[in-house]
């Protein structure tokens, strides 16, 4: 094994300096020609830029291979950077089970396609789950907990059959990679897991389930409220926050906040707290409220361009956290109540809710 590495590493030196190969020939068979060849060494002007043209033709040569190099292992690095992207924070369809999704996510570490930001859609049994959320941190040095918390999720969705067994499952999940985390970071204490993992890194999420009649269970830890646009654009109500994930146990008694509801034509906007703490070079706050008011009416994809573009104009392209969108609309068609009798008066459908 040890020589098998070996044999790769060497490989891979070689390939780095292979387009070195042929500048650095020409230059040894410059200097041979200039300092050895009695023509070389006559006074002229012809000469003179002969001379010229050869050393710089190998100084091009040196330069161009120099940052071929470079330029094929950062590619490389971009293309595993969206492969992971793809795995990690892969694109929701379009459709899920009569509901309409768009999402995106953008990160604030330079050249990075992946960062702290998570969300998530699936169709169970139970309605559509979704989770949206926010490792403490940005780049891909949260992605430890993206994976850990991603990972878990997707299993919990389809076997719990009650929100607060999915939130708990991602509560344990979170812990484990904490506790592996600590003792990568405390080789000593290697002999056993920490009774606290590492405080400074904690989840805020929201987790929902948007049943067939469009009523809505939540579960916020810590996270934003999503905005629900219907004929006006307001704040969804989520019930009491509980401590976000990785910070406090959660309580031993939880309760989905029941009270909210996704009409057919009305859609959800589910965010990071980066989409409403983002400055300008002035220091105020992106009005994201306005945001939404103007592109209300927008399938989820509009949305999200919307929020992209008024983002990169208000930060002039500079952002300082990751930003995640979720947007689900329902589409779902409202069906009209039946008369009790036939002959009866159909009763006239409930008016849209669209913008």
């Amino acid at each position: 094994m040890i020589r098998t590495r070996s044999s790769l590493a060497e490989g891979s030196r070689l390939r780095r300096l292979a387009p070195l190969a042929l500048p650095t020939a020409w230059g040894a068979v410059a200097v041979a020609w200039r300092f050895g060849c009695p023509p070389a060494s006559q006074p002229g002007l012809p000469m003179r830029i002969a001379t010229s043209v050869v050393f710089l033709s190998v100084g091009i040569g040196l330069v161009i291979g120099l940052r071929r190099g470079p330029a094929r292992e950062l590619a490389l690095v971009r293309a595993v950077a969206d492969a992971a992207q793809q795995v990690l924070l892969r694109p929701p369809p379009a459709r899920l089970d009569g509901l309409s999704l768009a999402a995106e996510q953008s990160s604030a570490s330079r050249g990075a396609s992946v960062g702290g930001d998570l969300y998530e859609a699936v169709a169970t049994p139970y309605g559509v789950r979704i989770v949206i959320g926010d490792v403490r941190g940005h780049g891909l040095a949260a992605l430890g907990a993206v994976v850990a918390v991603l990972g878990s999720f997707r299993e919990a969705a389809h076997d719990e059959a009650d929100l607060v067994g999915v939130l708990r499952r991602l509560e344990r999940a979170l812990e484990r990679h904490l506790r592996e985390r600590a003792r990568d970071e405390h080789p000593a204490r290697a002999t056993a897991a920490p009774e606290h993992p590492a405080a400074e890194e904690f989840v805020t999420l929201l987790l929902l389930e948007v049943r067939a009649d469009g009523r809505l269970s939540v579960l916020n830890c810590g996270h934003p409220g999503p905005y629900r646009l219907g004929r006006t654009v307001e704040r969804l109500p989520v019930g009491d926050p509980l401590p976000p994930l990785g910070v406090l146990p959660l309580p031993a008694a939880l309760a989905p906040y029941t009270g909210a509801r996704l009409a057919p034509g009305e859609t959800l906007v589910l965010h990071t707290d980066g989409a409403e703490e983002a400055r300008d070079h002035r220091g105020r706050f992106l009005d994201l409220e306005a945001v939404l008011a103007e592109a209300c009416g927008a399938a989820p994809e509009g949305v999200v361009r919307a929020v992209r573009t008024a983002l990169l104009h208000h930060t002039g392209g500079r952002l300082t956290d990751d930003v995640a969108l979720l947007v689900v609309r329902n589409d779902r068609v409202r069906v009209p109540a039946q008369p009790a009798e036939p002959g009866l008066r159909r009763p006239r459908p409930a008016p849209s809710t669209h913008c």
